[in-house]
């Protein structure tokens, strides 16, 4: 759940509504209707029913029941130590103002915009749980409601109303309350699934006519867009989504247009998942439950967003304690859940809802997800967040959390991390192998102090090398080839994080393949010697590296590199292939791509020093597509090609 500002709260042109919706037609008669007379009170008849002393639930997001809402605080003079307690509401909160603190205390499951003062002032309650847990809460009676004040769209001919945008949280809390006054609004969406509550359990009904509230979408900054490349990287094809609103979930999105049969298992429907299912890249033809289904728990966005999942039997809408469950969760194959973050610590701890010690959101969804997606075939659970705050003055990436931040996603649970500058797998990752990967993640402003605080604190070697503050990862020459026996391998650059990688494929080399590269036999390759080729500049220095598999699997299969001679303006190159993958084109794709690269660095040219009897790198010397020249240098070859 992502939090809103009270201006970001519009209500829906009423004029411009759906002319399908009627209040009560004809056909609706049945049974219930007498009981139905019965049951209707104005706003102010319903709410005098409430005492003293009662525990009020108000319902979420875009279905507060607004109405009610104004009638409870035009009765604040007879009322007295009433308890309220939601979930997010993006209307206004005046029960949470100070003047009302005898009669009303809230109690927030999920802390927004319009009740973030009132919790941080210590005029208002934060329960921290998850998302899942508080139906139990509810129907356990551990948090007892004696009313319940809920929104529903109008009865259908066998009297059920739908939860419309909300049923989350809202269900539970109305099956659970001694009592239920409903607004019954004709500009509710009907929408489908388990999301339906019986007249016959409904005590009071107040029937209005009025907008929905709709929250606006903020445009996406730099920043945020390369968040979310960054992480539509991560997406595959037949993929099943979870995530939340805001601009980094749209920017997600927006590069989500070319892939494949995605599905949707989450907490929220947006605009930017509803523009992706009209696209029909959205179409959860390949989910393993519910194919063909979107599932969620409610939605916020657009008037058009609300039109949308009106009686629409593609979207099927569940409470919380069903879309959250890690189980439920889990059963989706290659589920990816996108969460965000306030801060994360080197070790991986990811807090996500105070700011220190000032309450700012809360648990949500965040937990249920990231174990849910933890379990599923070929999941993967993302924790995103921008490097910096205020203004770059503040790194995100941070040493230890600031004191009084709470753990919201333990380093035990956490898998992967974003920030603009890339992707830090954690999952099954020591603390070295952590704090390494976060750093290069953070903002290059930021790396030395936090490398050297890694130091201090003994997470990373005391020797570790830093590239310098300018270097840029240039993920422009990031490419996929395909090698002679149809494998499709990434070709990157190589990063201070792949040591483990550059030591695993060292130690699997034969004896002649290391001499053929190194001229002598080495026995070792230590942290000392790995971290030279690994910290690199980009500039001077430039070593792809291909791998072979995905995500944490993927494995190193060779290296080739360059290093500038200032004085020449040529650079000395080297290649390194695994002995399994040798004769297959990777050391040819490799030279290519370096003399693409050194092309446009300006340089002059190549050099290389190759043993007489390394017959591949020879061969591989003419294959450069820059005819060289040879000589005969200490027992071997020396190799000059020039660019012009």
């Amino acid at each position: 759940m992502t939090q809103m500002t009270n201006n970001d709260v519009q209500p829906v042109d009423a004029d411009k509504r759906s002319p399908s919706k009627s209040h009560f037609s004809p056909h609706l008669m049945a049974d219930w209707q007498e009981k139905y007379r019965e049951k209707l009170r104005t706003a102010e008849q319903a709410i005098s029913t409430i005492r003293r002393g009662d525990k009020v639930f108000i319902g979420s997001g875009a279905a507060e029941p607004q109405v009610l809402v104004k009638a409870l605080i035009d009765s604040a003079g007879r009322l007295a130590d009433t308890r309220i307690m939601h979930i997010m509401t993006l209307g206004v909160a005046p029960y949470t103002e100070e003047k009302f603190t005898d009669q009303f205390r809230h109690n927030a499951f999920f802390i927004g915009a319009n009740t973030r003062k009132a919790v941080s002032e210590g005029r208002a309650d934060y329960t921290p749980v998850f998302l899942s847990e508080i139906p139990a809460l509810f129907r356990s009676g551990q948090s007892p409601i004696d009313v319940a004040l809920i929104q529903v769209s109008p009865p259908d001919k066998h009297g059920y109303c739908s939860y419309g945008v909300s049923t989350d949280v809202v269900k539970s809390a109305a099956e659970s309350a001694s009592k239920v006054i409903a607004e019954i609004n004709p500009q509710m969406p009907r929408a489908l699934g388990d999301c339906f509550i019986n007249m016959d359990d409904i005590d009071l009904v107040i029937p209005i006519d009025a907008p929905l509230l709709y929250s606006k979408r903020d445009r996406a900054d730099d920043i945020a867009k390369k968040i979310g490349k960054n992480i539509a990287d991560l997406i595959e094809d037949g993929s099943t989504i979870q995530m939340g609103i805001g601009t980094i979930p749209d920017s997600v999105l927006y590069y989500l247009t070319d892939k494949k049969d995605l599905g949707i298992h989450t907490e929220m429907f947006s605009d930017g998942l509803m523009e992706l299912a009209q696209r029909d890249v959205i179409n959860n033809s390949r989910k393993t439950i519910h194919k063909g289904k979107t599932v969620a728990s409610f939605c916020m966005g657009s008037r058009e967003l609300y039109d949308f999942v009106d009686d629409n039997p593609a979207i099927e809408f569940h409470p919380t304690e069903y879309t959250n469950d890690p189980f439920i969760i889990s059963q989706n194959d290659k589920m990816v859940a996108i969460n965000s973050a306030i801060e994360v610590d080197l070790t991986g701890q990811v807090c996500a809802d105070s700011l220190g010690t000032m309450f700012y959101s809360g648990i949500g969804g965040q937990v249920d997800f990231v174990r849910g997606s933890a379990r599923s075939k070929g999941g993967k659970p993302i924790i995103a967040l921008p490097s910096t705050a205020k203004d770059d003055t503040v790194s995100r990436i941070s040493v230890h959390l600031h004191e009084g931040a709470g753990v919201v996603t333990t380093r035990g649970d956490v898998h992967y991390v974003v920030t603009e500058y890339g992707t830090a797998y954690l999952h099954g990752k020591n603390i070295r192998e952590r704090a390494m990967s976060l750093i290069s993640i953070a903002h290059p402003k930021f790396r030395q102090d936090l490398m050297e605080a890694a130091k201090e604190l003994n997470y990373v070697y005391g020797d570790q090398k830093l590239a310098p503050q300018t270097t840029r990862y240039p993920e422009e020459f990031e490419t996929i080839m395909r090698e002679k026996q149809g494998s499709d391998l990434l070709v990157r650059p190589i990063k201070s994080t792949d040591e483990e990688m550059l030591s695993d494929m060292f130690y699997d080399l034969s004896d002649q393949t290391i001499i053929n590269r190194f001229f002598s036999m080495l026995k070792s390759m230590p942290h000392r010697r790995l971290q030279e080729f690994c910290v690199i500049d980009y500039e001077s220095e430039m070593s792809l590296v291909v791998l072979d598999g995905k995500g944490p699997k993927q494995k190193m299969i060779s290296v080739g590199s360059y290093h500038l001679n200032p004085s020449t303006k040529r650079a000395e190159i080297a290649f390194l292939v695994a002995d399994e993958w040798q004769g297959r084109g990777i050391g040819t794709y490799l030279m290519h791509e370096l003399v693409k690269i050194a092309r446009q660095k300006k340089m002059k040219g190549f050099t290389a020093e190759v043993l007489r009897d390394n017959v591949a790198m020879i061969a591989l010397m003419h294959k450069a597509g820059v005819p060289p020249k040879s000589a005969i240098v200490n027992g071997g070859y020396l190799f000059t090609m020039d660019f012009e």
